[in-house]
């Protein structure tokens, strides 16, 4: 399977040339190296050239490295029915730098880029609605980014007497406790019937 993916690779890299830094085969999976500013020419020549035929878009996500200047990396996975295979197409940005959208050749790409906009706040250029998708109208910040705080100062629900959303201070419902973060298998004294099995 790997040789199959490395062949599969060395293809592409040959035919994409400039627009890769190069490739990968990990865990059964191949994964490109991709220029940000190329990601529409790669996008279509996978889909439309005869050996590939990745005619399928899977997903569209953001990943958060916070110490790096190239902040995020968009990671696409395309499908091919006709060779059965997955491949992973990784490109990175910062928090300014937009990635230009793959919609016009994946238009199921469009729900999924809002989604990265979104939650991490990667920018696409040419994406014909880019808004926010999953949070609250007048959300501030993106949620799936490691520095944003793991409490809010307000939370949203529906108050059905005023038959509306409201905002409403965050009231944490227990104290902060010191979980020792022992399992109750792993830290009791007694034993349980049948655990005098597993010393054996």
């Amino acid at each position: 399977m790997d040789e199959a993916l490395n062949e599969l690779g060395e293809y592409i890299a040959l035919k994409l040339e400039d627009a890769l830094d190069g490739f990968f085969v990990a865990y059964g999976e191949l994964t490109l190296e991709a220029k940000a500013s190329q990601i529409v020419s790669i996008a279509r020549f996978l889909r439309d050239d005869a050996r590939c035929r990745f005619v399928s878009i899977i997903d569209v996500c953001g990943v958060d490295y916070p110490d790096r200047t190239q902040r995020f990396d968009v990671v696409y996975h395309f499908l091919s029915p006709t060779q059965n295979t997955r491949v992973r197409v990784r490109v990175t940005t910062d928090e300014d730098t937009p990635v230009p959208s793959i919609t016009d050749v994946y238009p199921g790409a469009n729900w999924f880029e809002r989604e990265a906009y979104d939650l991490y706040g990667i920018l696409f250029s040419g994406h014909p609605d880019l808004r926010r998708l999953l949070t609250d109208y007048g959300f501030d910040g993106h949620p799936m980014r490691k520095d944003f705080p793991l409490t809010g100062f307000v939370e949203v629900r529906y108050d059905e007497s005023r038959k509306r959303v409201v905002y409403e201070p965050v009231n944490l419902a227990q104290e902060f406790r010191n979980f020792d973060y022992l399992s109750p298998w792993e830290g009791t004294d007694y034993v349980l019937p049948g655990d005098e099995k597993a010393n054996q």
